[in-house]
């Protein structure tokens, strides 16, 4: 198994995110994993750089961690050829350890270029062509495309590394894991669904498995749950809700039940090291090899500690 840690990008600012992500390789994480949108979800967060440059820094100034985004959007905000153009460079430079993490999307940040928020079999079908363009393009060579939604004109990525990166698919349902096998190498999922597993390996899926494990470390559970509820409540809320809801205000205005004993059920909230390992393997049992710890803790280096001295070695054993 594979131990990462999450960068939340809404939450920390540029050069703290760059920090942290050499910390975690010093702490003996294998992988850190960047969200990317142009918009937070909460008004508390007040960030949401741009993770491709933080990604290039991260490879500068690392030697052995591994790193993905967590996950972009190839098919609204941006066009596909340009991931594949970024994705590309970034795997060159980085010796090989990019991972091109995928979804959907999420009307917070897609519609801001002014293309609307397609409803969701339009953006799906979308999603499908962004993958084929990308995949088209890594192929080598100069390439168009037409499609119902997206286009490509004579393009050409000149510089692909000898080994492409590997494209992980998320997946909320068996459709999106059918399309995670089909054009990806991998799967994501936030949830410990062994549903979703089964259903993407039925459709001959196989590589990396990759999940996000919801932790909070503190000083006591109630801490952590409340680090937790101020900046992960809006997850609670569902994915059907998470792709639709416009901006952070009305994200705030979404979660406004939701309480700090509903993160303390949901999150490994304080120190218990236990507590930690239970919430990561549900996650394994279900199927997931790559777990991305996504700590809401207030102090990160703290965390760090924590898991080089005791949390790591114990999911080593898992």
């Amino acid at each position: 198994m594979q131990i990462g840690y999450k960068l939340f990008a809404e939450d920390v600012a540029p050069k703290e995110l760059i920090r942290r992500a050499v910390e975690a390789e010093r702490a003996g994480f294998d992988f850190v994993e960047i969200s990317d949108h142009f918009h937070p979800w909460l008004p508390e967060h007040a960030h949401s750089s741009f993770a491709w440059a933080i990604l290039s820094a991260i490879a500068a100034q690392t030697t052995t961690l591994r790193f993905a985004t967590g996950v972009t959007c190839p098919s609204i905000r941006y066009h596909p050829a340009i991931v594949a153009q970024a994705a590309a460079t970034l795997q060159i430079i980085s010796d090989g350890r990019f991972t091109l993490g995928v979804g959907a999307g999420e009307r917070l940040s897609e519609r801001i270029v002014g293309q609307g928020w397609p409803e969701v079999g339009d953006r799906h079908a979308r999603f499908r062509e962004a993958l084929e363009i990308i995949r088209l393009l890594w192929s080598g060579g100069t390439h168009s495309y037409r499609g119902e939604h997206l286009r490509l004109e004579d393009a050409r990525v000149y510089d692909l590394p000898e080994r492409l990166p590997e494209i992980v698919v998320a997946a909320g349902g068996p459709q999106a894991a059918a399309l995670a096998a089909e054009l990806g190498d991998g799967i994501f999922s936030t949830d410990p669904d062994a549903s979703l597993v089964d259903a993407w390996t039925s459709a001959g899926g196989s590589g990396p498995r990759y999940a996000e494990a919801p932790t909070a470390y503190a000083a006591d559970a109630r801490a952590g749950a409340e680090a937790a509820h101020r900046r992960f409540r809006f997850g609670s809320l569902g994915w059907k809700v998470l792709a639709e809801l416009p901006d952070p205000v009305a994200f705030d205005q979404a979660t406004q039940a939701v309480r700090v004993e509903d993160m303390e059920e949901a999150f490994a909230c304080g120190p218990d090291v236990e507590r930690h390992v239970e919430v990561v393997t549900q996650f394994v049992d279900a199927g997931f090899d790559h777990v991305a710890l996504m700590d809401a803790s207030e102090d990160p280096d703290a965390f760090m500690t924590f898991f080089s001295d005791e949390l790591g070695p114990r999911l080593r054993s898992l």
